[in-house]
């Protein structure tokens, strides 16, 4: 499984908004085209976590190729007056906002 961690700015009263989104967004056939397994969406202190678990080890790969959908370009369109990019000076794609994991640990089975 691979995992993507996006870090943003959102004020802390929009989540429901954000997760309304993402439910519709969700109840769509995207998440399987992309490969999504989970999503998860965390706030904390005027910061956005958006924690995306895909199928296989490149889910960048696949959310490439579903970008020219017209629902992931209207969530995308949506979710701007409640997002903001954590440094808007060097944002350019998702890609800039993706944090690095330096530790993983998984349970044995």
């Amino acid at each position: 499984m691979h995992s993507n961690l996006i870090v943003a700015r959102m004020d802390l009263g929009s989540s429901a908004e954000v997760a309304r989104l993402f439910a519709e967004f969700d109840a769509t056939e995207m998440p399987h085209r992309m490969g999504t397994r989970r999503r998860e969406l965390f706030t904390y202190r005027g910061l956005y976590f958006h924690l995306q678990d895909f199928d296989g080890q490149n889910g960048g790969d696949r959310i490439e190729e579903a970008k020219t959908d017209p629902r992931f370009v209207r969530i995308s369109a949506d979710l701007k007056p409640f997002i903001e990019a954590y440094d808007p000076a060097t944002w350019r794609s998702p890609a800039d906002a993706m944090a690095s994991r330096f530790y993983h640990w998984e349970a044995g089975e």
